[in-house]
């Protein structure tokens, strides 16, 4: 495969772009050369934003980490064992690895040795695209094709793939995040297909935390729907997530969430994707190890999407904003119409979606004082006066005149009094 190319990229555009060049004019001179690796050159040759840039070097982590102490940088040692420091140049973190060699793999750790040859550490990587690398002025280097690939979008493993995969068997997931993320729309890359089949066992090792950061990003990516056709049809999606999936249910979510123009959300898309009752937002949460928000999220979705339809009138849809808040709100609206027989263009399944924009959640006026001057002292009754206050005044539409608020406050102190 060749080294050098014709191709150049400007990295005066890219972000961070001065404290980068500060960086490499440290590292990249004194016998010693640093390139940009990875995920920034694959999308800086695609015009994709670029949100994170890592650098490779042939100097030794202790050299790195004197050459930055020495220019005014910080350094922190964040896995200078594997090579790796994290540079921070006003702010702005940059992860500096040194060139690596494999000695031995067995799965998630490898026994590295450092190396100086670009060639070989480029071949350690995953995917043909992620193994190209830029020098400080904008030369690309390519030693597995990735330029030929990204040109066609083809995400394709180097090398062996059953080899790769075995190395780390998060590949798998990363494989198809990355086909969501960068592929045409169509099938993966068939050799590299077969080889995610044959390894599939290899999941069963993954930590939760590492399978559900690589699902909530694919999730997200432009041709998810298409990539989880896929993984279904290979039996992965059920090894994964453990339950049945509603394919159907996360393309029509896809849908209704750009119908009313919010952005994608991995957690309302992965119940569109899995969840039908609480059940399923439990063994969700325990399979990938989900945050107690996420997992909450989900069961609010489960037990409220049946209940929230058109049929809805407007003030009790203002109730219902208030009561579970306007994110929660538009989960239950979207799943729901992604599980009706309606379209995404459906002008009543819009506007009750669009709800929470159009209104603005108020706050309840009346306060404990408001009870205890009408002879509520503190205790169970002035916590029941407040909630049967708070009741009447959401059921009569959030009124704010004051004779209005004095009424409900009367009506729920002599109740409870």
């Amino acid at each position: 495969m060749p080294g050098a190319t014709s191709r150049k990229v400007d990295m005066a555009a890219w972000p961070f772009a001065a404290e980068l060049s500060r960086l490499l004019e440290v590292l990249d001179r004194d016998g010693e050369e640093a390139r940009v690796v990875g995920g920034a050159v694959r999308n800086a040759l695609i015009a994709m934003p670029i949100h994170e840039v890592d650098v490779a070097t042939t100097a030794l982590p202790e050299e790195v980490v004197r050459r930055v102490n020495a220019a005014g940088f910080k350094a922190v040692p964040t896995g200078i064992e594997h090579g790796t420091v994290t540079v921070v140049i006003d702010k702005h973190p940059f992860e500096v690895t040194t060139l690596r060699t494999d000695v031995e793999t067995y799965g998630r750790h490898a026994k590295v040795a450092f190396g100086r040859d670009w060639k070989e550490d480029a071949a350690r990587r995953d995917f043909t695209i992620n193994a190209l690398s830029v020098t400080r002025d904008g030369t690309v280097y390519d030693y597995a094709g990735g330029l030929e690939d990204l040109a066609v979008r083809r995400v394709r493993f180097i090398g062996d793939p059953h080899k790769r995969i075995a190395e780390d068997y998060l590949r798998i997931l990363r494989f198809f995040r990355f086909h969501a993320a960068y592929g045409p729309g169509g099938h993966p890359d068939g050799e590299g297909l077969a080889a995610c089949i044959a390894g599939r066992d290899g999941l069963d090792q993954l930590s939760r935390e590492r399978v559900r950061q690589e699902m909530m990003k694919l999730l997200i990516a432009p041709h998810a729907l298409p990539t989880l056709v896929d993984m279904a049809d290979c039996g992965l999606t059920l090894r994964i997530l453990g339950g049945v999936t509603y394919l159907a249910s996360f393309e029509n979510m896809v849908k209704v969430e750009a119908a009313i123009g919010v952005a994608a959300c991995p957690v309302r898309r992965l119940g569109a994707l899995g969840v039908s009752v609480a059940e399923d937002a439990v063994r969700l949460w325990q399979r990938l190890r989900l945050t107690n928000k996420e997992h909450a999220r989900l069961v609010s979705m489960a037990e409220g999407w049946r209940r929230l339809s058109p049929s809805v009138a407007l003030d009790g849809a203002r109730v219902l904003i208030y009561r579970l808040g306007p994110e929660a709100f538009t989960d239950h609206a979207l799943l729901g119409w992604a599980r009706s027989w309606e379209s995404a263009n459906d002008p009543s399944w819009l506007e009750l979606a669009t709800l929470p924009q159009r209104f603005t959640v108020p706050v309840f006026p009346l306060k404990a004082a408001d009870f205890i001057k009408r002879g509520i002292g503190k205790g169970p009754a002035l916590g029941d006066a407040l909630r049967a206050a708070e009741a009447a005044w959401a059921a009569q539409g959030f009124p704010d005149s004051a004779d209005a608020l004095d009424k409900i406050a009367d009506k729920a102190a002599t109740a409870s009094g």
